[in-house]
C-alpha cells in the first residue's frame, strides 16, 4: 500500500456503516473509511490515519453527489448548531429511507456474522416522526470562555460544544436549560471543573411525559445543597407551568457516571406520569423509560404480537425494568412475573401495576445470570410454575450463555427477544438455535433516527413435544425444596 498520511484520494463510496462513515476501496482494494460521505458519492477525500488494514479519510469535497443525500426536511435540515462537532446524528446527511435500508442491512448482515443467513429480516418500522422524539435530555454545563454554558461533549471527548436546542429533543428543553443557565450566572451558581473537582452545577437533566405534558428538571450538583435552590423551583415553575417535578441528583464522585442514586425532591413530585400503550406509567428520574414515546409503543405492539397470547398463558419478562412490556400484555395473559435486578425499578413496576389496576402482574427482585435462583422468589409466592412464553429485554450486552441454557432446560416454547443490538440478538439467536429453537422474523424498529442505533423484535420457539422436559423440571424442583 503506496498511500501515505495527507495524500489525497478519489473514491467513490459503495455503503455507509453504522457510525456514519462512508465506505470506498482504493485501487488495490483497502478500505477507507470517510465520514460525512454517503452511500453512491464520489468524493476527494484527505488521508489522516494509516493502519495495516484500513485507511481513514476526511471528507474534502464531494465530486458527484448521491442520490441517498439528504433533501434538507426534518432532521435533514442546516439548523443544527453542532452536527460536526456533537456527532450524535451520524445519518444527517442521507435520506430518512436510505437510513431505514442502512438499519435493516445492518440486522441481516450481524444475523449472517453469526451463522444464520437465511433469517428472514422485515422492513424497518418507524412511527415517521424523525425529530423532536426524545423525552430526556442530558446537558452537562461547564465553563467556555470565562462563560457559564450548557451543550454537548464532542465526540469522544469532554469538550463541551454550547448548544442549548437540538433537533432530537422538544423545543421546551432548549428553553429551560437557556433559564436555568441564565438563572445560575445571575445568582453565582458555578459550573463543575472536571480536573479541579470544584464547581457545583454538572448537569440540568430533563424528562418529559409527552402524553401529559409533565415535566421534570433535575440538577446534577458537585454539593450536599443548591445555593437558592426553592427560588429555582419558584421561577422555573412559574416560567414553565408544566414543570411539575424539580429535583436535585447529588454526585460529588469523580466520575463520568451522569446520576448518582442519591435523589432531593426541590418542588412538587418526585416522578411524573407518561401514558404507554393504554396505561399510566410513573417515571422516576432514575428510573429506565425509553425515550422514544411512540416508538415503544411500536415496538411492545409488535412484542405483543410475537407472543401471540390467549388468556391463559404464564409470561416470564425478564429485565422488566419498571414493568412496561409486561404490563401492556397482561389483559392476554394469565399472569405477568417480572424479574428486574433494580430493586427501585421493582418497586415502580409494582406501583404502576397498582396504579393501573393490573392484578395479574408479579415483579420480583433477581439477576437474569442468576439462573439457580432467577425464579425463585416468584416461586415462593406464587407457587411452582413453568412460564409458557418468557420475554426478554436485555442491556446491548446481549443474555448470557446460561440463562439460554436455563430457559432451553425449562422447556419454555417461546421466547420474545427484544433487543437494542443486533450484534448480540444475532449471537444470542445462533446459542438458541443450537438449543432447538425455530428462529422467527425479525423486525427492526427505528426508535432513534439519525442515529446508529435500532431496536428488534423475534419469536424464538419450539414444538410443545418438549413438555416432558417442563413436567420433569417442576418435579425436580418440588422433590429439591422438599429435601
Amino acid at each position: 500500500m503506496n498511500i501515505k498520511k495527507n495524500d489525497l484520494i478519489e473514491l467513490q463510496i459503495t455503503d455507509l456503516n453504522n457510525l456514519g462513515c462512508g465506505v470506498g476501496k482504493t485501487n488495490d482494494g483497502v478500505v477507507v473509511f470517510v465520514k460525512g460521505a454517503v452511500t453512491g458519492d464520489k468524493v476527494l477525500a484527505k488521508i489522516i490515519k494509516v493502519s495495516s488494514s484500513f485507511l481513514v479519510g476526511k471528507l474534502e469535497k464531494i465530486i458527484e453527489s448521491s442520490q441517498n443525500r439528504a433533501d434538507g426536511t426534518g432532521l435533514r435540515t442546516k439548523d443544527c448548531k453542532a452536527p460536526q462537532s456533537c456527532g450524535g446524528c451520524i445519518y444527517r446527511n442521507i435520506k430518512y429511507e436510505h437510513e431505514l435500508e442502512l438499519k435493516r442491512d445492518y440486522v441481516k448482515n450481524a444475523f449472517r456474522k453469526a451463522g444464520l443467513p437465511d433469517v428472514t429480516v422485515n422492513d424497518t418500522r418507524h412511527t415517521e416522526k424523525v425529530s423532536a422524539y426524545r423525552n430526556k435530555g442530558q446537558y452537562p454545563v461547564r465553563q467556555v470562555q470565562g462563560e457559564l454554558r450548557a451543550g454537548f461533549f464532542a465526540t469522544k471527548t469532554h469538550n463541551l460544544i454550547p448548544c442549548e436546542q437540538c433537533l432530537l429533543q422538544p423545543d421546551v428543553f432548549g428553553e429551560i436549560v437557556e433559564f436555568t443557565i441564565e438563572f445560575a450566572r445571575e445568582n453565582k451558581i458555578t459550573a463543575y471543573d472536571e480536573e479541579r473537582e470544584s464547581g457545583i452545577l454538572r448537569h440540568i437533566y430533563l424528562r418529559i411525559a409527552e402524553k401529559t405534558d409533565q415535566i421534570m428538571t433535575c440538577l446534577v450538583i458537585n454539593a450536599d445543597k443548591l445555593p437558592c435552590a426553592e427560588k429555582y423551583a419558584d421561577e422555573l415553575t412559574a416560567r414553565f407551568p408544566q414543570v411539575c417535578s424539580v429535583m436535585l441528583n447529588i454526585n460529588k464522585k469523580n466520575t463520568n457516571v451522569i446520576l448518582s442514586d442519591r435523589f432531593v425532591c426541590v418542588k412538587g413530585n418526585d416522578y411524573i406520569v407518561d401514558e404507554l400503550c393504554g396505561m399510566r406509567f410513573k417515571i422516576t428520574a432514575g428510573s429506565f423509560y425509553q425515550v422514544n414515546r411512540d416508538g415503544a409503543e411500536l415496538l411492545y405492539g409488535l412484542a405483543r404480537e410475537r407472543a401471540g397470547l390467549t388468556g391463559r398463558e404464564t409470561v416470564a419478562d425478564l429485565y422488566c425494568g419498571t414493568g412496561t412490556i409486561g404490563l401492556s400484555m397482561a389483559k392476554k395473559a394469565s399472569r405477568i412475573v417480572g424479574v428486574e435486578i433494580v430493586a427501585e425499578a421493582v418497586e415502580c413496576a409494582k406501583e404502576n401495576a397498582r396504579m393501573n389496576g393490573v392484578e395479574n402482574a408479579y415483579f420480583f427482585c433477581g439477576d437474569a445470570s442468576d439462573t439457580r435462583g432467577l425464579l425463585a422468589s416468584a416461586r415462593d409466592t406464587l407457587g411452582d410454575f413453568c412460564p409458557d412464553v418468557v420475554v426478554i429485554d436485555p442491556p446491548r450486552k446481549g443474555t448470557t450463555k446460561e440463562l439460554v441454557d436455563y430457559l432451553d432446560s425449562l422447556g419454555v416454547p417461546k421466547i420474545v427477544y427484544v433487543s437494542c443490538n443486533p450484534d448480540t440478538l444475532a449471537r444470542d439467536c445462533a446459542w438458541f438455535a443450537e438449543k432447538g429453537y425455530d428462529i422467527g422474523e425479525v423486525t427492526p424498529v427505528d426508535l432513534f433516527p439519525g442515529t446508529g442505533h435500532v431496536e428488534s423484535v423475534i419469536c424464538l420457539s419450539r414444538e410443545k413435544a418438549d413438555d416432558y422436559i417442563r413436567i420433569s423440571v417442576h418435579t425436580r424442583d418440588l422433590q429439591t425444596k422438599a429435601n
